[in-house]
């Protein structure tokens, strides 16, 4: 059979799998294993159990848990109220203050945690009902933290970052470099329409008043104990992964290692049974992740062994249109994926075919690292399988999806326009890595 329709059903029979509500680890790998025993035989099957297990040999895997941890231990303790507390003290007199703050407490606790759905439950727990409470649209306060949220998937250290790192064989400290600025691009166009919806709404006089909360100096400073030393941990892991002096799994494993210290000093998170809550809920997680990393590899194993993925890679790289017009093809592509899977597992399945075609084209594969999650952060919020969406939804169940989406739009037009700016200014990602690192 030919390459390219048997690429067209390995799709047509992914999607009619994933409609089943399968969970995407065992979907890839029923389908995989289908089409290998149909196309290659029985025979084939003698290798399946070592390529599957090939997926996990890369190093690299090990700072995924531990990031993960990481994450876990900052999500099962006070430090996101404490986080969104300190910056609402700090922020009260902005114009759009609690929006902003909220924002910004989002953009911190996703470098902490490395997670968008543990970053939309920490701050939005506590940012919704007070956006509300201050009169604040139920789309503007669940838009700001739905969107917000998805800012853990850029803002390093980031599990998306690595998996790519690892699917593409690029160093994960100079994917990290190359999220940070554009993460706080993001960010910053986030507040500038969070600054810009308050004014119009207070000029239309529809906001109902904005409640200015007094804080004293003693009160912004009293907080600072708590939140600093956690900020700190993320600079101490960004300073020993970028100056060379550990690996990403030895700073993952340092970082780890410090957040439990500090939540069990600061937070009093000490016994057995608080630390078994952070450790199980970071190793499902972790073995989500890695069933999904194996069989994404078993995945592309199948499409290789079929030719499906050197016939994309001809066709696309053969298609007679400019370079800009092939990378909106591969974002409109991207897009219409995220409203499916995961980000793990669109990286897992696609970076391996889309990386020759980038390369071949001539654009930096750090730089379109960065596009790339961008992408994925839009898939977080947009139906049928935004995460984030639901994570919203279970936290404030009397605001509808429609409203919630409805609030989200705006920041996934910021989004395209970050990718936009980035397609300008491709310097913004790939300055920083190569300033440091060459």
């Amino acid at each position: 059979m030919d390459p390219a329709l048997i690429g067209l059903l390995v799709t047509v029979v992914t999607i009619g799998i994933f409609a089943l509500g399968i969970p995407v680890s065992f979907g890839l790998g029923f389908v995989s294993i289908a089409f290998l025993v149909i196309f290659e035989g029985f025979n084939v099957t003698k290798v399946i159990a070592d390529t599957f297990m090939e997926g996990l040999l890369e190093f690299t895997i090990v700072s995924i848990p531990m990031f993960i941890v990481m994450g876990m231990a900052v999500a099962s303790s006070p430090a996101g109220k404490d986080l969104y507390s300190a910056l609402d003290r700090w922020l009260n007199r902005v114009p759009g203050g609690l929006v902003v703050s909220n924002l910004g407490a989002c953009a911190l606790f996703a470098a902490l945690s490395g997670s968008s759905p543990a970053t939309c439950a920490a701050i939005g727990k506590m940012g919704i009902p007070e956006m509300r409470e201050r009169g604040y649209s139920k789309e503007l306060s669940a838009g700001t933290i739905a969107a917000g949220g998805t800012l853990g998937i850029l803002i390093p250290p980031s599990i998306t970052m690595i998996v790519y790192g690892i699917s593409t064989e690029n160093s994960i400290g100079q994917l990290f470099m190359a999220g940070i600025l554009p993460g706080i691009m993001l960010t910053g166009l986030f507040m500038v329409w969070a600054i810009f919806k308050t004014w119009r709404t207070n000029k239309d006089a529809n906001l109902v008043s904005v409640v200015f909360t007094p804080f004293t100096w003693k009160q912004r400073f009293e907080i600072l104990p708590r939140i600093l030393p956690f900020l700190a941990i993320v600079v101490a892991v960004l300073y020993v992964l970028y100056g060379g002096i550990a690996t990403p799994s030895e700073a993952a494993g340092i970082g780890a290692f410090f957040c439990i210290i500090l939540v069990a000093v600061i937070y009093k998170i000490y016994s057995p049974r608080k630390l078994w809550v952070i450790f199980r809920g970071s190793m499902k997680e972790s073995v989500m992740i890695m069933m999904i990393i194996a069989c994404s590899y078993l995945f592309s194993f199948t499409l290789s062994n079929l030719y499906v993925t050197q016939t994309i890679a001809e066709v696309m790289t053969g298609l007679e249109v400019n370079k800009w017009v092939l990378l909106f093809i591969i974002n409109i592509f991207l897009l219409v994926a995220g409203f499916f899977l995961p980000p793990v597992a669109i990286i897992l399945m696609t970076a391996p075919i889309l990386l020759p075609i980038i390369e071949g084209v001539g654009f930096d594969p750090i730089w379109f690292a960065v596009i790339l999650t961008i992408n994925m952060e839009i898939g977080l919020i947009t139906p049928p399988v935004g995460l984030n969406l639901y994570v919203i939804k279970g936290i404030s169940p009397d605001i509808s999806l429609p409203e919630i989406l409805r609030g989200s739009l705006p920041f996934m037009m910021c989004m395209v326009l970050a990718i936009v700016i980035l397609c300008i200014f491709p310097g913004i990602a790939t300055w920083l890595p190569n300033y440091l690192l060459g």
